[in-house]
């Protein structure tokens, strides 16, 4: 259900700004997004585990939240992660 180490730093690397940058918020739009489509793949075959679920709505709302103070600072990077990640909205 988690990402692997290896599949963290790619998504860092390709997410980046600068060099440093491991915690910006389009960084952190992908990590959730990635652990996002693994929670909802585990959910086809387990539909009954409630509390999995609810640490995705977490995600799913912590996600919204990071979307929303970046389209507040800076549209066109908004509108950049949105079409790399290919999310609705």
């Amino acid at each position: 259900m988690s990402i692997t180490p290896d599949r963290k730093t790619d998504l860092i690397k390709t997410h980046q700004r600068s060099g440093t940058d491991t915690g910006g918020p389009e960084v952190q739009i992908a990590i959730l997004s990635e652990r996002i489509s693994n929670l909802t793949e585990h959910f086809k075959e387990h539909k009954k585990d409630n509390h999995s679920r609810r640490g995705l709505l977490k995600m799913v709302s912590q996600r919204r939240r990071l979307l929303d103070y970046l389209k507040g600072r800076d549209t066109d990077r908004y509108q950049a992660i949105i079409e790399t990640l290919g999310l609705r909205r």
